[in-house]
């Protein structure tokens, strides 16, 4: 399949707003990365016609400027004349999406050995009300409220690319318990109440069933509560866990020999003030600033997380607290079951999140991974699947490390 690849790919950085990416003027090497991708992905396709327009779809990702409708992705591959036959295969089709998140993944990890998984959640504002998982929701990044949806997408991660193998739309209990609103959305009959952290937390377990038993550490979220039991879930699973916390979180100390043991919960804060002469410089290279050489305090200290609902009996966890000012408290709390890592590799670990909302300003929004217009559920898992092949066809051609595949910034 013959690509034309997509001129920019703008940053959403707020502090170089107006850098840009763009691919190679000899666009050989991302033709061959996006053939290969489609030759994967598409081959469990019975049909010859499902896979020309899965082909059409990714090329119209990659190609169409602006908004990745399906108008506009239409209007890119073939017309007017297009738009039905893509609509119908998006929106209406009955092919699964789960096969080619499968091998999505597979073919990422025989490419960059992933080393983490990251639960990043995603916010899609909508004008309308009537798109699948709509509501009044609040996104903690900005402190603002927004009408839009709520995602959560599990990403493959190394220091040298990211992109999302799978994905998992909150369904808020307006949608849940309103059957004409499922009904005309098509939302499948499992899918019921839970909460934003229950919703993060499944979506990284859908990906374990996803991957056949593979299993990667996952960093995830879960300052808005829900902590105990999401450990709890994650063990079970025998899935390693790195949960960011808030700050006031109250956990026991291990340790005998530390302050604060014997004491019963205490936040979270607390207790890496009473360990702070156990800091140790950390250093770490910054994904969002072009590879900068930072440097960070951080201290762990053995913890028990307090047993709640659902979550068994306690269990030895880590807690670990990272320091950009020592003359402040902790800048990031964090969580883990991987008690066997030294604070350094811990701390390092963390920044792949960093990794993964670089690579989401810089290709993700303009390979439609926000886009999808539709209103249908399975419409808009088929639409954002095939975007984070678009993503990760963009990062695979890239490669920030060296530069290797020719891509270079517009200022060089």
């Amino acid at each position: 399949m013959k690509t034309t690849a997509i001129s920019t790919v703008r940053t959403e950085d707020p502090a170089n707003r107006d850098a840009e990416w763009r691919l190679p003027s000899d666009t050989t090497v991302f033709d061959e990365i996006v053939a290969d991708l489609s030759s994967t992905l598409f081959s469990s396709f019975r049909r010859k016609d499902q896979r020309r327009k899965a082909e059409q779809y990714l090329q119209g990702l990659l190609t169409a400027p602006g908004r990745k409708s399906i108008r506009n992705i239409a209007a890119q591959v073939g017309g007017s004349s297009a738009e039905q036959g893509l609509h119908h295969f998006i929106s209406s089709s009955t092919w699964d999406w789960r096969p080619l998140r499968a091998a999505l993944a597979s073919h990422l990890e025989q490419i960059h050995c992933s080393q983490a998984w990251v639960v990043r959640s995603t916010h899609i504002p909508k004008a309308g009300e009537h798109s699948v998982g709509v509501d009044k929701l609040f996104a903690p990044q900005s402190g603002r409220t927004f009408r839009g949806q709520r995602a959560f997408g599990v990403w493959s991660v190394s220091e040298r690319l990211s992109a999302p193998i799978n994905w998992r739309l909150f369904l808020p209990h307006q949608w849940v318990n309103d059957h004409e609103r499922r009904d005309r959305a098509e939302v499948p009959e499992e899918f019921g109440t839970e909460s934003l952290e229950e919703c993060a937390v499944a979506a990284a377990l859908d990906t374990v069933r996803l991957r056949g038993g593979r299993r990667r550490p996952v960093l995830v979220d879960l300052r808005q509560g829900g902590v105990a039991k999401a450990m709890a879930r994650f063990a079970s699973a025998g899935l390693p866990v790195l949960a960011r916390v808030d700050a006031s979180y109250p956990l026991a100390v291990a340790d005998r020999a530390l302050p604060g043991y014997g004491a019963g919960a205490l936040p979270a804060r607390r207790i890496l003030e009473m360990v702070k002469g156990m800091r140790r410089p950390v250093h770490w290279l910054d994904a969002e600033t072009s590879w900068t050489s930072r440097t960070s305090l951080a201290a762990a200290v053995a913890v028990t997380c307090p047993a709640g609902p659902g979550a068994g009996h306690p269990r030895q966890l880590l807690l670990v607290g990272e320091w950009l000012d020592p003359a402040r408290p902790p800048a990031q709390v964090w969580l883990t079951d991987m008690t066997q890592l030294q604070v350094a590799p811990l701390l390092r670990l963390t920044k792949l999140t960093r990794r993964v909302d670089r690579d989401f300003s810089h290709v993700g929004e303009a390979t439609g991974l926000r886009d999808f217009v539709g209103r249908s559920f399975r419409g808009w898992h088929r639409h954002i699947t095939l975007a984070s092949a678009a993503h990760t066809a963009v990062v695979l051609a890239r490669d920030d490390y060296g530069m290797a595949r020719g891509v270079v910034p517009v200022s060089a």
